[in-house]
Formats: C-alpha cells, structure tokens, sequence
C-alpha cells in the first residue's frame, strides 16, 4: 500500500508555521509570567523606543515617502506618519499599560454548593492572538503590549505600507522581552509582506492562533471574516453618526461636530454623517454646515442641508453608507430622535454614534435604542479609543457582540477558567 504523499509546504508557510509553534510554546510560559516581569519587559520597550526615535523616523521616512509617490490619501498618510510626538506617545502607551491592573488570575466569581464543592470563576489568557493590521505603525506596540500584560503571545502582520516602520518599532519590544528574560517569541512580526502569509494565519497555522483580530479597511475586514477557520473579533467600517437634537446647545453642537468630523478625519471613529433634528431651531443647521465648510470639510447634503448653504453638494443614497476617512461629511435632517436611531440603526456599523441634547430623557432613549457598541451623549466620536476608556490603548473597536464588544482592551484579551476544590466528593448515581 502506497504511503499518502506529503504535502510540500512554500517557503511562507514554512516561515509561518514556524512562527505559530514558537507562538504557542511562548504563551504556555506567559500565562505563568509574573505581572512583575510582564510590567519590566514593557517599560523596557517604552525605555528602548524612546532612544530609537531617530532610527523609527528614519524607517518611518521611507513608509511616507513610498505613500506619497503611490499617491495615497492625505488622511492615509496621516495613520501611517510619525514624528517625535507620536514616537513619544506610543512609548507613553506601554507604559501606560504597564500601569494596569493584571487581569490574569482576577476572581470574577466565587460559591460554595450544598455538597461542599468550592467553586471559583478566574480571568485566563485567550493564548496566542493573530493580529492583521494595516497602515498604522503604532499598533505593532499596542497590540504587542496589551496580548503581553494580558498574558498572550502575539503574532502581527502589519501591511506593507508601514513595513519599515514596523519593524524598527518590533526592535525594541524584542528588546524588552530579552531584557525582562521572557521569550523573544512572546511578540513575533510576520517577516514577509506576501498577502499567503495572511491566509495562513487566517488559517490558525495548525491551531497555534486562538483569535484573529483585524484592523483595517473594509477589503481587509471582509477576508478575515470570510476565511478565517478561527473566532474573530469583528472590526467592521467606522460609519459613525453625530445627531443635533432639537434640545442642543448649538454651541455645544458645533464643538462637538468640527472634532468629531476633522480632529483626525482618517480614524475608524470620525464622524461621517450628521444628522439634525428638523424641529430644531432655524439657525441650528446653517450654523452648523457653515462651520465645517469654513474648517476645510465638503459637505454633502439632502435638500434641507443644500438650500441652507449653496456651497452644500447633493448627497447620494450611497452617502449615507460611506466611510470617507477624509474631510467629507454627509448631512441629513431627521423628524427627531426616533428617525435617527432608525437611520444609524439601518446605515451604521454598530461602531460609534453620537447625541448632542439637553433633554436627558432624549439622551436616554437614544443611548438605550442605538445598536451601537459605543453611543455617547455630547462628546465626540473621537472618544472612541481604548486610551481614552482609560483601557491604556486597544487593538481595536470590536463590533461583534460575542465575547468582546468596543474597544478591545487587555480584560477583553483574556478567558476564564473554573477553579473547584472538593474534599473527596464523588457524584452520586
């Protein structure tokens, strides 16, 4: 009988397969690591960044460079660029994280049943996560330090557009995991920018992956959700809502609205349509369409918003779906709160929405009604950020609603495990 012939692997997925059994041997010693040491190999990273700077800015250089001559969009251009704020910011973010509770071991329940046996409910890494991002070079150190402190190994396949930038990043979190002696495998960046590598991990590379997290475009998003063979935490478009209520502060509402369109236009949580209450006050929408078009923003508009600014272009149906990620914004007048919900609720990506109201029963409705995972009353969209959740960064906004649910932080990272005690108890017949 002839033996069944081997299946000759390329050379990525040699590379890959190779990368996940280091991965796994990795997280079997991290999920015994000692907080102490996760929080030593983490401001190690932040210390080793901080020196680097010219060495990511340089690398960080040739990324741009290389999107400019490909002609990308600015607000692309904006993800991908560092400078030495940025650098600066991304070492504050280790630390930062550094700086968080260990949810590994957290007792999240505990009971005693009739027969004696003593239960405990405890937070446990998920194990290896496989994270496939694009364009944004600091998410290699968020992502690596948050699946650290939970006590995950990571394995990150950025795009190739941040490559450079990437790597020089990937440097130093090597360095702090050499100098807090735990494995360099702990944190391991896909050497290659061949898009197979992204399909073997959406394969769980033999069941070394436990969880896929994608961040980036929609193109992006949709393969992952469509290949993967192992549970994701869906990242979807950031198709998110502001609506003026006609009970807002109109002053708040123009604050608002010019930061959470333009603070940084290129984020998953700009808003991208406006929405405004038809009963409002007459000045309300004028007031609030002259002001983004006076910031550099184009509006796009029904008949309301274009007779009460000619500068407004017709809005299409395709509009109200569109994630710009540029200074472009749609703008919709709704009959009051219950048309925005219905519209967010049939146009959004249950990602971030908005209410600008001084009636707190509005505000409730709104908040209660929106099938969003983040739904904010009066402040911007742009809070949508693990950082600003006081999560110390994310790896992304997950829209899903099973296991995690907006920002995924280091407590949406982990499981839990049942610990139960007997004292010789056998089960009955």
């Amino acid at each position: 009988m002839n033996k069944p012939e081997r299946i000759k692997l390329t050379e990525n997925a040699q590379i890959m397969h190779a990368i996940g059994r280091r991965a796994r041997a990795a997280a079997q010693e991290l999920a015994l690591a000692s907080t102490e040491v996760k929080n030593a190999a983490l401001s190690a990273a932040a210390n080793a960044l901080r020196k680097a700077t010219p060495d990511i800015l340089t690398a960080n250089a040739k990324d741009t460079a290389a999107a400019k001559e490909a002609e990308r969009p600015t607000a692309f251009i904006d993800r991908l660029m560092l400078d030495e704020g940025r650098v600066s910011s991304i070492a504050k973010g280790l630390e930062d994280i550094a700086a968080l509770p260990d949810p590994v071991g957290t007792v999240l329940a505990e009971w005693t049943r009739p027969n004696g046996l003593a239960f405990k409910r405890i937070r446990v890494p998920l194990g290896v996560i496989g994270i496939i991002y694009e364009s944004r070079p600091n998410v290699t150190a968020d992502a690596g330090a948050l699946a650290l402190k939970a006590g995950n190994a990571a394995i990150l396949r950025g795009g190739s557009e941040s490559h450079h930038s990437s790597q020089a990043i990937y440097a130093c979190l090597v360095e702090g995991l050499s100098t807090a002696k735990l494995p360099e495998a702990a944190i391991q960046l896909v050497p290659t920018t061949d898009r197979e590598a992204v399909g073997l991990m959406l394969s769980g590379l033999d069941g070394a992956i436990d969880v896929i997290v994608p961040r980036g475009g929609k193109s992006l998003v949709e393969r992952v959700q469509r290949e993967a063979r192992v549970p994701v935490f869906a990242h979807l478009e950031g198709i998110c809502h502001t609506y003026v209520d006609r009970d807002a502060d109109l002053g708040m509402g123009v604050s608002v609205v010019l930061n959470a369109k333009l603070r940084r236009p290129g984020i998953c949580g700009a808003t991208e349509t406006l929405l405004v209450d038809s009963a409002a006050p007459s000045d309300v929408l004028p007031t609030l369409i002259k002001a983004l078009l006076q910031a550099g923003c184009e509006v796009r508009g029904d008949t309301a918003a274009q007779e009460a600014d000619a500068r407004v272009k017709p809005a299409t149906e395709a509009d109200w779906g569109a994630e710009y990620l540029d200074a472009i914004i749609a703008v919709k007048t709704v009959d009051g709160v219950d048309a925005a919900i219905a519209h967010i609720n049939s146009y959004g990506t249950h990602h971030t929405d908005a209410i600008i109201t001084g009636n707190a029963k509005t505000a409730k409705h709104f908040q209660e009604a929106v099938d969003s995972a983040i739904v904010l009353h009066n402040a911007s969209t742009q809070f949508a950020d693990g950082g600003e959740f006081g999560f110390g960064g994310e790896i992304g906004i997950a829209t899903g609603k099973l296991h995690a649910r907006g920002p995924v932080g280091v407590e949406q990272l982990t499981s839990f495990k049942y610990l139960v005690r007997g004292t010789g108890q056998t089960r009955p017949e």
